[in-house]
């Protein structure tokens, strides 16, 4: 599990049952949307996540369609356990870390 795609999950499950649009998702992510694109498509694909697109009136809004992003109940079960696993690896690390001197 990566760096990005473990920023992507904790902001997911911040609030798991809301639906977030790409851009948004990526800044409570603090990441580039060219860099969350992707990893939403992953997590969909592993049954992460549902998408849906809006229905809007492009002209009217003035702005293209969003496509919305919800984490499904195996995507925070799953999210759940592969953000715990990182932080056990990362006190894992830190804890057999010792000084030189």
């Amino acid at each position: 599990m990566t760096t990005p795609r473990l920023l992507a999950l904790r902001a997911l499950l911040d609030e798991p049952g809301r639906e977030r649009y790409g851009l948004e998702l990526a800044l409570d992510a603090g990441l580039e949307p060219g860099t969350v694109y992707p990893i939403l498509v992953a997590f969909e694909a592993a049954g992460w996540l549902v998408s849906r697109e809006e229905v809007v009136d492009v002209h009217a809004e003035g702005r293209p369609r969003r496509r919305y992003y919800r984490l499904t109940a195996d995507g925070i079960a799953s999210g759940r356990e592969a953000v715990a696993a990182a932080g056990k690896r990362r006190g894992t690390r830190a804890a057999s870390r010792k000084l030189a001197w």
